[in-house]
């Protein structure tokens, strides 16, 4: 049996102080995630999907969240159970030891939500304070409509429908707080399930069976998650194939990331909302599955984004909600903000055109052709963005970070790349000899324009700066890997834009690199990537392992490190930065192959 102990009087359940971003886990089904602090506080939660407006938005300084908190004195530590996205928290007091298992069960239901956690006594009593305070809609509307009846709480927030089974007999509101506080005993030996439901439609007559539940997701996950024996330290590699599991709808969009407005820098108003699917990060993804031999996020990839072509053909945007629909326009929340950063949602995205997306369209149909996974709609497909090409290639584009419309290297070479890759292809047909010509005239173009008086590849022909974007072609294909071009972009990248084995984008102004914007974990497996290509795999293995250890402790990557602090930067998790995680130890898991494009 377990007891109630009491929690210390009427503390806030809506307001938990902001951590370290290194110190967050993640809980994620597909559909939506929930983002979980060392305290057992559940700070950022968007409900249904992840798009929607959050129900739990402490993170971002807002009311709302739920947390299972140690009442004794503890230090704090955790770890995901291999092959999935299953957390526990564990806390070592000065009476014993607590643990608490904690999911969203998987796969999700696209409307409901529902909360797994298990609280486990694993050395001594557990006594923890539980707290739960929804705050629909980034805090406007509170928990009403509360009803309880043998330990199961029912309520609504705004459009929001609630259920809360499992909650000891000492639950009570908190009315000027609009949220429920608990105290639990747990015996030594023994656990103790609370599910919370939510969904934005009628909830089913029966709670889950925590059990049922359980098993469900543990299977669910074995599922999904690949053992990956041919990279490097599989277990890392699975770590990051189930992040990228975890934000991949049932639609196939894979979010960028589970959070908004996370600062790059404090204060520097580089706060953006990632809670959409980008297209080039749907493409790495998607390759990076390829190369790891995980065909079915490499379908999933294929799916959204040949649907996202057929529909929009050249005015393919950037990215799209996991639904498809538009990303909305960007405004500002009345929300405090987590420090150093300021709140928005929605994107400016959505007016630019990034005229890469389309040549990361072919590369990736091009690995599923290799992979034989491309059915008729995907060659349609392929054919609507190599005739975007045609159409808008002269065109100056957002490019591959978003800034001021030019003419960038890297958009027109990854086209290149994309042609020259869907062309390869056995069944490619007729179009292979225009595909090529193509190819040949954007490359003719950019060599004519853009090649740095030094011999390497510049920015764009107003920019003659160096970028780490500009490895890209030689490992995509756009121009061979023994070009001089490509030898020498390498060679000015490692001296300009690396220090101390980290790697940054580009140069913003005279500063130091680091003084400017974190290092850019992509980039350091970029680096990694290139050096393998070169034929320097004990280069490339430093760097892999130097840029491996840049996450948090949950083992999540942010989009940027930084080098002074060892902190995290940026939105979490950040699937790109996963997805070549997963590449890189996919490649370098074998030798080096003939100076010449990847297969």
């Amino acid at each position: 049996m377990t007891g109630q102990p009491q929690p210390e009087p009427d503390p806030d359940p809506t307001r938990f102080p902001p951590q370290v971003l290194r110190d967050y886990a993640l809980l994620a089904d597909g559909e939506r995630g929930a983002v979980l602090g060392p305290r057992g506080d559940i700070v950022w939660m968007c409900a249904p999907r992840w798009d929607s407006d959050a129900v739990f938005a402490a993170l971002l300084g807002g009311p709302g969240g739920y947390s299972v908190t140690p009442m004794d004195r503890f230090v704090w530590g955790g770890f995901y159970e291999e092959g999935s996205m299953i957390w526990r928290s564990r806390w070592v007091t000065n009476h014993g030891i607590i643990e608490c298992r904690e999911a969203l069960a998987f796969p999700g239901d696209p409307h409901r939500a529902v909360l797994l956690r298990r609280v486990i006594a694993v050395k001594g009593d557990a006594a923890v304070r539980i707290t739960l305070a929804p705050r629909a809609s980034f805090g406007r509307h509170g928990l009403t409509h509360l009803h309880e009846a043998d330990g199961t709480w029912t309520g609504r927030s705004g459009p929001l429908h609630l259920r809360w089974t499992g909650a000891p007999a000492s639950t009570r509101p908190v009315d000027r707080h609009d949220g429920l506080i608990a105290g639990l005993l747990v015996p030594a030996g023994g656990h103790h399930d609370l599910i919370l439901e939510i969904s934005d439609q009628a909830l089913p007559d029966r709670p889950p069976d925590p059990d049922a539940a359980w098993e469900a997701t543990d299977t669910a996950w074995a599922a999904v998650v690949p053992e990956l024996p041919g990279c490097l330290e599989p277990r890392d590699a699975r770590r990051s194939y189930a992040v990228l599991r975890g934000l991949t709808s049932a639609s196939g969009g894979m979010v960028a990331a589970a959070t908004t407005s996370l600062p790059e820098r404090a204060d520097a108003g580089r706060n953006y909302d990632y809670r959409y699917v980008w297209i080039r990060d749907q493409c790495y993804a998607g390759q990076a599955a390829a190369t790891a031999g995980a065909p079915t996020l490499l379908d999933d990839a294929v799916r959204f984004v040949t649907a996202r072509l057929l529909d929009h053909g050249p005015d393919l945007k950037p990215a799209y909600t996991t639904q498809g629909a538009a990303v909305p326009d960007q405004r500002t929340l009345d929300l405090p903000g987590y420090p150093g950063g300021k709140n928005l949602i929605g994107n400016w995205v959505n007016r630019q055109f990034q005229l890469d997306v389309f040549g990361e369209t072919l590369l990736l149909l091009a690995a599923a052709g290799r992979a034989d996974r491309l059915d008729t709609d995907h060659w349609k497909a392929a054919t609507v963005a190599a005739e975007a090409i045609t159409a808008r290639w002269t065109e100056p584009d957002a490019g591959i970070w978003e800034i001021d419309n030019q003419p960038w290297t890297h958009s027109r070479l990854i086209c290149v790349a994309g042609l020259r890759a869907v062309a390869r292809l056995p069944h490619a047909g007729a179009a292979v000899g225009e595909w090529l010509a193509l190819a040949d005239k954007i490359t003719a173009e950019t060599a004519a324009t853009a090649v740095h008086p030094s011999g390497r590849w510049q920015r764009s022909p107003q920019d003659p700066a160096l970028d780490a974007a500009l490895l890209l072609p030689s490992l995509r294909g756009g121009v061979p890997a023994d070009d001089p071009r490509s030898t020498a972009t390498l060679a000015g990248y490692l001296t300009d834009l690396t220090r101390d084995g980290y790697a940054y984008r580009f140069r913003h102004d005279g500063r130091p690199l680091a003084d400017t914007e974190g290092s850019f974990t992509l980039c350091g497996f970029l680096v990694a990537l290139a050096l393998q290509q070169q034929h320097r795999p004990v280069e490339a293995a430093r760097w892999y392992e130097r840029t491996r250890a840049c996450a948090g402790t949950a083992e999540l990557y942010s989009e940027e490190f930084d080098v002074h602090q060892h902190q995290l930067r940026g939105n979490l998790p950040q699937a790109f930065v996963h997805a070549l995680h997963l590449e890189t130890a996919a490649r370098l898991n074998h030798p080096p192959g003939p100076l010449n494009p990847p297969s």
